[in-house]
């Protein structure tokens, strides 16, 4: 294969750009296939949503598949897709042997989104009430999972330089089989940035997340039980806004309008809210990947105050777009000195321009992608033969997973 003219996208859901990073991301993803002049076909099992993209208006051509069906197998057949992208090892795991069998050519392409061994074992580690350490991904069995398949896919895009040194020191995999892809956007220009309304134009605190992201939500409850309480102590008129699509009923619940706590919900222009918010505040206590929640700070010339997870693998050797501090008492003090100090502020903003600019708004990281994929097109027997354990593990997978995959196919047949 030597030229790409088609790549098909296999979803975890149908995008939702402004619900969750992980909707922008596959976005900006598309944008960057469209730009080359591929023509980009987008499958999912998911279901639709209010929130979703409207893919046919991007010029996307769209299929909804079934799991465990044959039915994908004549679909991807037909389409011979040049790559194809899987929306996390999930997907993978489920789709890859498929598309090995029926298109033994295509680059196979996972996006991890972030590493969600990384996140589930802090996650674990946090509930547990122990420090994390990298050890204790080694015998988790999500991340055998998740590293099995990066080892099976030709190339694996990771959108964090934490989880790219992580995958290289722990796991030792090979630095061919990644490509650092961090989030995809515009350059601020100094119009625009002089346009951001002021330090005394905007007032209040903001937070903003998927309620169906456990990181999330875990926020969310550690602001109102304890971070807000202190941070209303000094400043007894300020407000903290909750922003977020899918708030459940006990999300809601914990709006009190007389402590200044209010639960917003979904909203559709986040950049609207952000402009007239004075701090972004998302003490996160566990998570992965890097947070489309402070890139959208940032290019809203919005200040955030957070914690090491939350700003992990966000900004290089550049200083905050705010403060990243642990503590409660550190998180509380820093949020009510940057609401109240302009100059503080000013610096912030400033910083948070300087992150956008230099690593966000940075073609060459796309340019070096794109590069990747058409080198391997020219290579792909080269890359597989090197690649000896992804190998080893597709054919484990072609005997362990596709039979079981067609006895459930064959089961629902006689249903």
């Amino acid at each position: 294969m030597n030229s790409i003219s088609k790549i098909l996208i296999i979803g975890f859901v149908w995008p939702e750009p402004n619900s969750s990073a992980a909707g922008s991301r596959m976005m900006q993803l598309i944008e960057l296939f469209q730009k080359q002049n591929w023509e980009v076909y987008f499958a999912t099992t998911a279901t639709e949503t209010n929130h979703m993209v409207d893919l046919n208006e991007f010029e996307v051509a769209t299929k909804q598949i079934r799991l465990n069906h044959n039915s994908f197998d004549v679909y991807v057949k037909q389409l011979q897709p040049n790559v194809v992208l899987f929306d996390r090892f999930m997907i993978e795991e489920q789709f890859g042997w498929r598309v090995a069998e029926q298109c033994p050519d295509a680059i196979r392409i996972l996006d991890t989104e972030d590493l969600h061994s990384l996140r589930k074992t802090r996650q674990e580690a946090f509930k547990k009430g122990i420090e994390f350490t990298t050890e204790m991904l080694l015998t988790s069995e999500i991340a055998k999972r998740e590293l099995a398949s990066i080892y099976r896919c030709d190339l694996t895009l990771i959108i964090s330089t934490y989880e790219m040194v992580l995958l290289q020191d722990v796991f030792k995999v090979d630095e061919s089989l990644l490509c650092y892809l961090p989030f995809l956007t515009e350059n601020i220009s100094v119009n625009t940035f002089t346009n951001f309304p002021g330090f005394s134009d905007r007032q209040h605190f903001m937070c903003i997340g998927n309620f169906r992201h456990e990181p999330n939500w875990n926020m969310v409850l550690y602001l109102k039980q304890t971070i807000w309480p202190m941070i209303r102590k000094v400043l007894p008129k300020a407000e903290l806004h909750i922003y977020g699509s899918y708030p459940s009923e006990k999300v809601t619940q914990l709006t009190k309008k007389a402590e200044g706590f209010l639960v917003k919900g979904w909203v559709e222009d986040v950049n609207e809210v952000m402009q007239e918010s004075r701090v972004c505040l998302a003490p996160i206590r566990f998570g992965a990947g890097i947070k489309g929640k402070f890139t959208d700070a940032m290019k809203n010339g919005l200040p955030s105050v957070t914690t090491e997870i939350g700003a992990e693998g966000m900004c290089g050797d550049l200083p905050w777009g705010g403060s990243v501090v642990n503590t409660p008492e550190e998180i509380a003090a820093s949020a009510v000195q940057l609401y109240e100090n302009e100059s503080l502020w000013l610096e912030s903003q400033h910083n948070g321009k300087k992150i956008i600019n230099a690593i966000y708004a940075n073609v060459k990281y796309q340019e070096s992608f794109i590069t990747k994929v058409k080198s391997l097109s020219k290579s792909l027997d080269q890359h597989r033969i090197s690649n000896f354990i992804g190998a080893m593990l597709m054919h484990h997978t072609l005997k362990s997973t596709k039979y079981l995959s067609k006895w459930i196919a064959e089961k629902e047949k006689s249903k």
